[in-house]
């Protein structure tokens, strides 16, 4: 795992080199919102503020999104080539019989020097240019729609009237479901005067809203990115395009959202308890800031704090998702070409639905089947949680000062 003194530098160095490339920053932003698509939104009207409130939390989602992605590949590519392996990962279940052919990766460490011996360095970054792709868009849509449900909610001035008008028209449209625009009529209204101090509710179902945003934006790059990071040598997609084509050829353009129901199903929680743990950690570090120190303001929070909340809510949202994340990579690549040195390939239509797929793990690989690679993905979803908040929370900050 990344040293936090390693992920601090590898921050600022990205910084220095974002400022030699793009000396202005009007420069930098406009230069990742093309990259996004989003190169007119300051040229839009309406309100300034929010138009540069939007503009900020676009980049400095996809730049914490981006370093994120790259400092932790080489814990990723582990992860996924533990998921998507049928084979038992230890002796022990091979001495149950469970399953007859040994695993190609049987350990953390042994699965490192078997990538590194048979494929290099770079073996550690297979998949990261779609997952670059996939990760940038989908942290800039999320920290946008995340910042924007906490705004609308918070109850300020300029929000008021249209939570107003909003609450009206989900009446209306809701009809006789009374109860249901109860329930959502309180959820815009459980909120206080700034994000902090809004209800935790409301911080894990606006993660959870813009997590499904995200990922219905950015899936096939995610699905891309799955198939290349679990491919060893030889190869049997050398690039990105291969692969394109063999999903479209083999299942159709449908065939790049496969697998979107079990991936839903599992950000939505993740996404939650990533947002809603972490801000909840963070409102509890200023409290506990204040009571220490009676010079301390309620934003008055350190960056290694910050880094202890992201990787405190990393490891709790994958702790409690991991089996559905492991249900989500089997269908991701049912049904492809894998080579047998890495193992029995997942069949086409092997698992008719989620439930059947739980089952039928829990059949043939025990218990341990729905958490294969939760060391490695631990590991690397703490660290890229913290390297995500802290390079949005620095690099937002940086942004809005060098704006205003």
């Amino acid at each position: 795992m990344p040293a936090p003194v390693s992920i601090a530098s590898f921050l600022f160095l990205s910084r220095r080199c974002l400022l030699s490339l793009f000396p202005n920053s009007r420069e930098i932003l406009t230069f990742s919102l093309t990259i996004l698509g989003l190169e007119g939104v300051l040229a839009m009207e309406g309100e300034p503020s929010q138009l540069k409130r939007a503009a900020i939390d676009a980049t400095a989602g996809a730049l914490s999104g981006a370093v994120s992605r790259t400092v932790t590949s080489p814990l990723d590519v582990i992860k996924i080539r533990f998921q998507v392996q049928l084979e038992p990962t230890s002796s022990w279940a091979l001495l149950r019989k469970d399953l007859s052919t040994p695993s190609k990766y049987t350990s953390m460490v042994q699965a490192s020097k078997d990538i590194f011996r048979e494929e290099g360095i770079r073996g550690f970054w297979r998949g990261n240019v779609p997952a670059l792709l996939m990760v940038m868009p989908y942290t800039s849509i999320q920290f946008t729609v995340v910042h924007k449900l906490k705004t609308f909610a918070s109850g300020s001035s300029k929000t008021v009237q249209s939570r107003v008008n909003l609450q009206s028209r989900v009446i209306n449209y809701l009809g006789i479901s009374c109860c249901r625009s109860i329930m959502f009529i309180a959820l815009l209204s459980v909120a206080a005067e700034n994000h902090m101090n809004l209800s935790p509710y409301l911080s894990y179902m606006s993660g959870a809203i813009a997590g499904s945003a995200a990922t219905v934006g950015s899936y096939p790059f995610d699905l891309l990115r799955t198939i290349l990071a679990s491919q060893g040598e030889p190869k049997v997609y050398p690039n990105m395009r291969t692969a394109f084509v063999d999903i479209v050829q083999t299942r159709g353009f449908q065939g790049l959202y496969a697998g979107l129901s079990p991936t839903l199903v599992e950000i939505i929680p993740y996404a939650a308890l990533q947002f809603g743990t972490y801000d909840t950690f963070k409102r509890w570090t200023m409290a506990w800031n204040q009571r220490q120190y009676s010079n301390s303001t309620a934003e008055n929070i350190s960056s290694f704090q910050l880094f202890l909340c992201g990787v405190s809510a990393g490891t709790c949202a994958k702790l409690a998702t991991h089996p559905l994340d492991v249900v989500k990579k089997r269908f991701q690549i049912e049904g492809l070409q894998r080579h047998p040195r890495y193992g029995a390939r997942v069949e086409h239509r092997a698992y008719s639905n989620m439930l059947d797929a739980i089952k039928r793990i829990l059949q043939m690989e025990g218990w341990a089947g729905l958490y294969k690679g939760i060391v490695p993905s631990t590991v690397k979803a703490a660290p890229a949680n913290a390297v995500t908040f802290v390079a949005y929370e620095l690099t937002s900050d940086w942004l809005e000062s060098l704006l205003t």
